[in-house]
């Protein structure tokens, strides 16, 4: 079974950075793209990024391009989303989510309804003073 364990969020100020975290279990991430989305209090969810498993292509959404990098580190199994430069926009339930097709994930990062083999449970962001 696909399992994805997202961490590292947390409240953090504005002008502030996270780092998140999202871990595969029970396989490998090797040959799986992930993406990051997230979701805001009443909002409908929003695509953030996404990274291909082989030559780590990565897509980021205009709304946080400059300021939320991904990156991957197969090694530990895990994938990263720096996020700088944090506003109140930027606060909700962060979630990553595993394909085998890197096109699948961007289409979903654009809002296309997509099924993706695997979701994490979330992680939660706040931005605040």
């Amino acid at each position: 079974q696909l399992q994805l364990v997202e961490s590292g969020g947390g409240l953090v100020q504005p002008g502030g950075s996270l780092r998140l975290s999202c871990t595969a279990h029970g396989f490998t991430l090797n040959y799986h793209a992930i993406g990051w989305f997230r979701q805001a209090p009443g909002k409908e969810r929003e695509g953030v990024s996404c990274i291909s498993h082989g030559d780590q292509r990565t897509y980021i959404a205009d709304s946080v391009k400059g300021r939320f990098t991904i990156s991957r580190d197969n090694a530990k199994n895990t994938i990263y989303l720096f996020m700088n430069n944090l506003t109140a926009e930027d606060a909700g339930v962060y979630y990553c989510a595993a394909d085998r097709f890197m096109t699948s994930l961007e289409d979903a990062i654009r809002g296309s309804p997509v099924n993706l083999d695997a979701w994490g449970q979330g992680t939660l962001v706040t931005v605040s003073s």
